[in-house]
């Protein structure tokens, strides 16, 4: 079992919702990686979401395309990530950690090292989980498997416009959580319709018996704590990755902190309602 299950677990036993923030690897500097995942757990982020550095991010938007592109620009790739997360447990063993990219790095490492390569990598780094945005869930059943075999979870994604046979079929092989992108389109994209998100969720919670977190458009405390009301878990990138792109370097660890305990207090007030 990963650390995922027992996190969101503990949470829900206690009436709070989950904060899971998103970073790029490698971005606003290449080594600083390990320093803002320390910064944000200590702000109350409870999972934390790690990009891997691809040149074609499909789902994301021009903020986190960016990221991803300063950082392959530095050198950032699969070795370096897991590396990150090395760095990272040597200090916090307890924080779950996803893995968030896309289909070629994984097949890229796995064409180099070996078959199940990439798999065994992140497992021996202290991966929790990967959510990998091209891998639609009726075609990857073996790698779910493989996951949980090496104690990590598949996470998937969730849209507007899924099916309810998505929906099954996610709610089927689905570890760990479920990923709901709130909006159509890419990351950091429009304007989040709080009312069409708490319409959604029951059509999901039909299928999926994991907890859903919620993500894409939010941007700021309100927005957190709406979502919170009906999710489990409050997924936040875009405008993470904008604040801290704006840091100095003597600035980044502060800057995340006091992001993330500002979105947690929002959190938390959701539970005392």
């Amino acid at each position: 079992m990963s650390r995922i299950q027992p996190t969101l677990a503990a949470l829900q036993q206690a009436g709070r919702k989950a904060l899971i923030p998103y970073v790029t690897t490698g971005d606003p500097f290449a080594d600083g990686t390990p320093e803002i995942m320390h910064a944000l757990v200590a702000g109350g982020a409870d999972i934390i979401e790690l990009g891997v550095p691809f040149s074609d991010p499909m789902a994301d938007g021009p903020v986190i395309q960016q990221a991803s592109e300063r950082a392959l620009s530095r050198g950032i790739g699969s070795k370096q990530v897991l590396q990150a997360v090395r760095e990272f447990r040597q200090r916090d063993t307890r924080t779950p950690v996803v893995l968030m990219g896309y289909a070629n790095p994984i097949e890229r490492y796995d064409g180099l090292h070996g078959s199940g390569a990439f798999i065994a990598a992140a497992s021996e780094a202290g991966v929790d989980g990967l959510l990998v945005v091209d891998y639609p869930p009726e075609e990857c059943e073996l790698f779910a498997q493989r996951l949980q075999a090496a104690d990590m979870d598949a996470i998937f994604l969730l849209a507007p416009t899924s099916t309810e046979q998505r929906m099954r079929e996610v709610g089927r092989i689905a570890s760990g959580y479920v990923y709901y992108v709130s909006l159509k389109g890419v990351t950091g994209a429009g304007h989040l319709d709080t009312d069409a998100v708490a319409q959604m969720l029951p059509r999901i919670r039909a299928h999926v018996k994991v907890p859903v977190g919620v993500g894409f458009g939010i941007r700021d405390a309100a927005t957190a704590q709406a979502v919170a009301r009906v999710a489990d878990a409050v997924v936040i990138g875009s405008r993470l990755v904008q604040i801290l792109q704006a840091q100095p370097r003597d600035q980044l660890a502060a800057a995340a902190t006091g992001f993330m305990a500002e979105i947690r207090k929002a959190l938390d007030d959701v539970a005392k309602e």
